[in-house]
């Protein structure tokens, strides 16, 4: 009697315990990995923000050196806004994210587990400075402060070294956050049913694939200044300072809606519930994101009007400093009217 073998394709072996979680590639495991290493980190700023606050409770603590006082707020910096409030919002996105969407998960579920064992180790590259000496010259590492001349040690070199593999991590989770919302969305949700939250992540996700590159180049720059002896930031070869600041801003001001408009996301997800009545100016609060998200690219050199720049490009940020409130203003517009 004949009889048909039939061939099953390769399933990962199920792992148990802390193997489960380790290989893991579920979209809600990955979150909570992400929310429970961010709240670690945000446990470790924030006693670094009690050393510095103790330092400056009295005119004459000694409890911080001036040198260890610079590292204390440089990890401090650093560690809340990148190793927290940033991927918090990832940790959040990565759990609820497929859910409203209708999907059985990400679109890359191993892309996704990448993205946050890159977070973990941008983390580890950071604090393992404290074996080799921590990095001092703030959480911007301006040069020339943060050139070989003025940061000797490797704990520059750490610091940059975290700050490229954590925009990895960045970098791919947004591609794949941007794909997921774009291609598994269940039948009939269109972009002007899609949960206010998911629209913030998306913008979010764009400002992170356009902004983050601008940082992570320039990290490598200040890595080659100081390992391979190159002139891209030493003044004393002729290059100019202010490339940094250009590029770090560039960077730097998309990152503060980078962080806050998830935040916008959940109050647009909360007040429609507990005001037990539908959001006022759905359309509204979904266009400011990306006007947000656009305007956002236009304002960094406010962050450098006492850099000495040409007093017309500091007219042309003013205006559209002033210009970003507009769609902001419109989102607690909506949001009064939700709870009027």
């Amino acid at each position: 009697m004949a009889t048909l073998e039939r061939t099953f394709p390769f399933t990962r072996p199920r792992y148990t315990g802390i193997l489960e979680w380790i290989t893991t590639t579920d979209h809600k495991k990955i979150g909570v990995l992400y929310l429970v290493t961010t709240f670690f980190f945000f446990l470790t700023g924030g006693l670094l923000a009690l050393t510095i606050r103790t330092q400056l409770a009295t005119p004459d603590t000694q409890l911080l050196s001036p040198q260890a006082y610079n590292e204390a707020f440089t990890m401090h910096g650093t560690t809340m806004v990148f190793l927290f409030v940033v991927p918090v919002w990832t940790g959040f996105a990565n759990y609820i994210i497929p859910l409203q969407l209708g999907a059985r998960d990400m679109a890359f579920p191993r892309l996704n587990a990448l993205s946050y064992w890159l977070l973990l180790a941008g983390g580890i590259i950071l604090y393992s400075a404290f074996a080799f000496g921590l990095p001092a010259s703030g959480w911007t590492s301006y040069v020339p402060l943060s050139t070989a001349e003025f940061s000797k040690g490797v704990g520059q070199d750490l610091w940059i070294l975290s700050l490229t593999v954590l925009g990895f991590s960045s970098i791919f989770g947004a591609l794949n956050m941007i794909v997921t919302i774009f291609s598994l969305r269940a039948p009939g949700m269109t972009f002007h049913r899609i949960p206010l939250f998911m629209w913030s992540v998306l913008v979010t996700s764009f400002l992170l694939v356009l902004a983050m590159p601008f940082l992570t180049v320039a990290g490598v720059l200040l890595l080659f200044d100081r390992l391979a002896h190159t002139n891209f930031f030493v003044t004393g070869s002729g290059a100019d300072p202010l490339l940094w600041q250009y590029l770090f801003w560039f960077f730097g001001h998309p990152e503060v809606y980078i962080m806050i408009l998830p935040g916008f996301g959940v109050i647009s997800e909360v007040l429609p519930v507990f005001s037990r009545k539908p959001i006022f100016g759905y359309k509204m609060i979904a266009y400011s994101s990306v006007a947000i998200g656009f305007l956002s690219f236009g304002v960094f050199v406010h962050h450098m009007f006492v850099a000495g720049i040409d007093e017309a490009l500091q007219v042309f940020f003013m205006i559209s400093t002033m210009l970003i409130a507009v769609p902001t203003g419109v989102k607690i517009f909506s949001w009064l009217g939700t709870i009027w």
